[in-house]
C-alpha cells in the first residue's frame, strides 16, 4: 500500500530513457584518467581536421593554377581598318585590312566575304596574320559588309562596313502610255546602307513640282529598295514630261530621270490605217500598170501573127512555080 500518497508510477522508469546523472562518462576512468574510447575519438577527429585542411589547401592551389592560366591566355584580336569606310572627295579606291594577333591556333588560310557571300579569288592557304582587299571604288556597287575570315580553330573573323549613297536605276528610262489609261513608273535602289526615304517629283512649266501621294491622279507605293508611281487617267497636256525618283540614305541621295510619253486615244489605230493605205496604193499601182501593159501586148501579138502568113503565101507561090516547070 502506498501510505504516503505518492503515485505508484513515480518510481517507474521509461525504457530507453536515462537520467543524465547515470550516463557513463567514457572520457574519464574512475581514477580520473582518460579512457581508451575517448582517446580514439579525439585522434579520429584530429585526423579528420587534418584531412580537411589538406583538401582545402589542394583546392586553393588548383584554383590559383587555373586563375594563373586564365590570366596568361588572351583572346584573339583582329585590328581592322578602316572600321567604317565612306566616300570622300579624294577617295577613288580603298584597301581593307585585317591583322590578327594572338590566334587561337596556327592560321591555315583566309577568305574575304561581302554580305556573307564569298568573294571569288580571295581564298588562300597562307599563314600570314595580315589580310588585304582592294576596292576599285567607294560607291553603291562596292558598298556592303565585308568580313575577313581566318581559318583557325575556332575560326575568327571581323567586319568592315563600306557605306555609300544609294544607286538608283529606273526600270525604263522612257515610258509610254495611252491617253485615258494609267501609267506606272518604277525605280529600284542598290547599295548599303538601305534607302530610308523615297520621293517623286516632275518637271512642269513653273519648275520642279514635288508629287504628294494621293493628290490629283498620283499614287506612290514604296517597298524597301523599290518605289512605284502610278498615274491614273493619263492626259497629254498635264501628265507628259520628265519625272524624277529620289532615294536617300544616311550617306546621301541620288536621283534618276524617267521620260513619260502620252499618246492620243486613237494613236494605236494610226499604224493600222497606214498599213491599209499602203496596201491600197500598192494595189492601185499594180492595176494601172496592168491596164497600160495590155494594149502593147496585143499590138505585138498582131505583128508577130502577120509574118507567118506572108511566108506561107510565098512558099505556096514557089511550089506552084516548081510544079509548072516540071509539067513543061
Amino acid at each position: 500500500a502506498n501510505r504516503g500518497g505518492a503515485c505508484p508510477c513515480a518510481c517507474a522508469r521509461v525504457p530507453g530513457w536515462r537520467d543524465r546523472r547515470e550516463q557513463p562518462k567514457d572520457t574519464l576512468t574512475s581514477r580520473g584518467r582518460p579512457s581508451r574510447a575517448g582517446a580514439k575519438r579525439r585522434q579520429s577527429s584530429r585526423a579528420e581536421r587534418r584531412a580537411m585542411a589538406t583538401t582545402t589547401s589542394l583546392l586553393g592551389i588548383l584554383l590559383l593554377f587555373f586563375l594563373d592560366c586564365a590570366s596568361s591566355y588572351t583572346d584573339p584580336t583582329i585590328v581592322a581598318g578602316p572600321r567604317i569606310l565612306e566616300p570622300g572627295e579624294n577617295v577613288k579606291d580603298a584597301i581593307l585590312r585585317c591583322n590578327l594577333t594572338d590566334p587561337p591556333s596556327p592560321i591555315e588560310g583566309h577568305v574575304w566575304k561581302k554580305d556573307n557571300v564569298e568573294i571569288a579569288t580571295t581564298r588562300d592557304s597562307n599563314s600570314s596574320p595580315l589580310m588585304e582587299y582592294k576596292l576599285d571604288a567607294v560607291d553603291a556597287k562596292h558598298s556592303g559588309e565585308y568580313t575577313c575570315h581566318y581559318f583557325t580553330t575556332p575560326a575568327v573573323n571581323d567586319t568592315i562596313f563600306v557605306k555609300a549613297p544609294p544607286g538608283v536605276n529606273a526600270e525604263k528610262k522612257s515610258e509610254h502610255g495611252n491617253e485615258g489609261d494609267y501609267g506606272v513608273l518604277i525605280c529600284r535602289s542598290t547599295g548599303f546602307p538601305s534607302v530610308e526615304n523615297w520621293s517623286w517629283s516632275r518637271q512642269t512649266k513653273a519648275g520642279i513640282e514635288l508629287i504628294v501621294n494621293g493628290t490629283k491622279n498620283f499614287h506612290i507605293k514604296n517597298m524597301g529598295n523599290k518605289t512605284e508611281l502610278r498615274i491614273s487617267q493619263l492626259g497629254i497636256e498635264q501628265d507628259q514630261g520628265e519625272y524624277f525618283c529620289n532615294a536617300t540614305n544616311e550617306i546621301g541621295a541620288r536621283v534618276e530621270t524617267i521620260h513619260l510619253r502620252v499618246r492620243g486615244r486613237y494613236a494605236a489605230v494610226w499604224p493600222f490605217l497606214g498599213i491599209v493605205a499602203e496596201v491600197i496604193v500598192l494595189v492601185a499601182i499594180i492595176f494601172i500598170y496592168e491596164k497600160r501593159r495590155k494594149p502593147d501586148e496585143i499590138s505585138d501579138d498582131d505583128e508577130q501573127g502577120s509574118a507567118p502568113l506572108k511566108s506561107n503565101s510565098s512558099t505556096n507561090h514557089k511550089d506552084q512555080n516548081i510544079r509548072q516547070r516540071n509539067s513543061n
